[in-house]
């Protein structure tokens, strides 16, 4: 008798299930490779247009325009450029052709006492209040107002944005209420919330366009 343990034969595949077998991994291989070709076409379509959604999506959220503008305005009026973007942004949104209910105009919403005052003080004698629908004019001016404000309040920027949205007067009795009770002339000494509100959103969009446009804005 013996001891060896009985192995059982396997029996072969027939052919029409080796040829069923066949065909399925064929299909499964057809599949993998329009599932990896499929994959690859949308990552090149990703590369290929990345670019234009991401710019897109940037126009929005932080747009920019007439750069070549602010850049020739902030030389001429030793300003930030970042800083003049970040007022437009606040006041339109860079959208042209801007009108408040106060009457104020254009990219920088300047009121049209404000225009007048301008261009008296830059010799513009050829002004009319339509030209503040004009980019160059309406950031030439708003520039210069900005200028203005920034040395009448010894370049602190908060105060100078601050008369920007809440007009001088306000910004003088907010500094000598300050200065009466020997406080620091920081964003605090501003009792309006709605101009505290417009002076750190100015500042955030200035850092903003600082880390995102500096090329566009020679930076």
């Amino acid at each position: 008798m013996s001891t060896h343990p009985h192995t059982a034969t396997r029996r072969r595949p027939s052919a029409p299930a080796r040829r069923a077998a066949a065909r399925r991994r064929a299909v499964l291989r057809r599949r993998l490779a329009l599932a990896v070709g499929a994959a690859l076409l949308v990552a090149m379509a990703i590369v290929l247009v990345w670019p234009q959604f991401h710019h897109a999506v940037r126009e929005i959220t932080l747009p920019l325009r007439h750069e070549d503008i602010i850049r020739q305005q902030a030389r001429d009026k030793g300003l930030d450029p970042a800083l003049i973007a970040g007022v437009i942004y606040a006041e339109s949104h860079f959208r042209d052709g801007q009108v408040s209910a106060a009457g104020a105009q254009g990219l920088m919403q300047l009121t049209p006492e404000t225009a007048r005052y301008i261009a008296r003080k830059s010799g513009g004698v050829a002004f009319k209040i339509d030209d503040l629908g004009t980019p160059q004019v309406n950031i030439a001016y708003g520039a210069y107002y900005l200028r203005y404000l920034m040395k009448r309040y010894g370049d602190n920027e908060n105060f100078a944005l601050a008369a920007y949205n809440g007009g001088e007067g306000n910004v003088d009795r907010w500094i000598a209420k300050a200065r009466a009770k020997d406080e620091a002339l920081t964003i605090d000494a501003i009792p309006f919330a709605e101009t505290r509100a417009y002076v750190t959103k100015v500042q955030d969009a200035q850092a903003e366009y600082r880390r995102t446009y500096r090329r566009e804005l020679g930076l």
